[in-house]
């Protein structure tokens, strides 16, 4: 694949090693050939690494492939999930996934990354519910700005939230940028 065609987000091959493009620069100077600034993030244990082509230069893309999972349960520093169509187990191991495993609930359905037959990494849901299992006391200081504190959810995610929140809410959480969206009212 031609330089000129790789965007944030595409998956390439390194010395055998799968990237994803983290971001993606061009520059043109006034003289000679265009210049490719990337940052990639290594799919195997989450390092990245900066790296300049210029206009012409090929990068071997890499063959991912996507499929649905259930994720099972946690085991010795591995996660295990269940393909949905087949049922086979697959483990993905703690470092893999790197902060994702905070938002993980038993049977939560993700989609998992595979380069051949091998696990990679997880895409999770944009937005998940948790319940609070322990939140800090607010004190009231100034109120110019909104009041948050300290929350922890039942996978160990600790976020800041509202003052109002209290141990036993379930809160909407946004996977993305891992903040508190709305507290979820349930309907008895």
């Amino acid at each position: 694949m031609e330089v000129e065609d790789c965007r944030k987000g595409t998956k390439v091959l390194l010395d055998n090693t799968p990237y994803n493009i983290e971001d993606a620069e061009f520059m043109k100077p006034g003289k000679g050939r265009a210049i490719y600034r990337f940052r990639f993030r290594n799919l195997m244990d989450g390092s990245s690494l900066e790296r300049t082509y210029h206009s012409g230069e090929k990068l071997q893309e890499a063959n991912i492939t996507t499929r649905e999972g259930q994720f099972l349960y946690r085991e010795a520093g591995h996660f295990v999930f269940m393909h949905t169509d087949t049922f086979e187990q697959y483990l993905i191991n703690e470092t893999q996934l790197g902060n994702k495993q905070f938002y993980l609930k038993e049977g939560m359905i993700v989609t998992t990354l595979f380069l051949s037959d091998r696990p990679l990494d997880i895409t999770l849901p944009i937005f998940i519910e948790g319940t609070v299992t322990k939140s800090d006391i607010a004190t009231r200081t100034d109120t110019v700005t909104a009041q948050m504190k300290r929350a922890t959810l039942e996978t160990g995610l600790e976020i800041d939230v509202p003052v109002f929140i209290k141990e036993g809410d379930t809160l909407k959480i946004d996977t993305r940028t891992g903040s508190y969206v709305e507290r979820v009212v349930t309907k008895k």
